[in-house]
């Protein structure tokens, strides 16, 4: 919260500091007892706190924004390990912008090279070399890491 003052013709702006209260936040901590989530149950319960203190935006404490981050961090967590994400091979990855985009493989010739060249990267038969990579990256507006995944690393992020 700021408090202002005018002095002379200017503005002073005194900005109120919000000193968390270790006995209020203890007490939160105590009610909600949050700890590492093991259980899809546990990462429900968490969700329904979020969502409690969710509703009160504007008007949290700083315990309870302390409270909020915690969960957070916990459930974002649990979710990474419990959700994984798996890491698209690269000509997958192609397909699907060249898809958005309504292209064909020639359209990626002048990026990769013969047409032989872009036929085993869109296929999968070839992985990106860096320099293509770059180009990709550049064409079509995103990382070029998107491109630089080898397949053995695609197929250990599935297990």
């Amino acid at each position: 919260m700021q408090n202002t003052t005018k002095k002379g013709g200017k503005v002073t702006v005194i900005v109120e500091q919000r000193i968390l209260d270790p006995n209020k936040y203890g007490q939160l901590l105590a009610t909600v007892l949050p700890t590492a989530i093991e259980s899809e149950q546990e990462n429900e319960r968490l969700l329904e706190e979020v969502k409690r203190l969710l509703k009160k935006s504007d008007n949290l404490s700083i315990e309870e924004e302390k409270l909020l981050n915690l969960l957070t961090e916990l459930i974002e967590s649990y979710e990474a390990k419990a959700y994984p994400i798996p890491i698209a091979a690269p000509h997958t990855v192609i397909q699907l912008l060249m898809d958005d985009r309504g292209l064909k493989q020639k359209d990626l010739m002048p990026i990769l090279g013969s047409k032989g060249v872009t036929s085993e990267v869109v296929r999968g038969k070839r992985t990106p070399s860096k320099a293509q990579a770059l180009a990709l990256g550049e064409f079509f507006g995103v990382s070029p890491d998107l491109f630089t995944v080898s397949l053995e690393q695609d197929d250990s992020s599935l297990e």
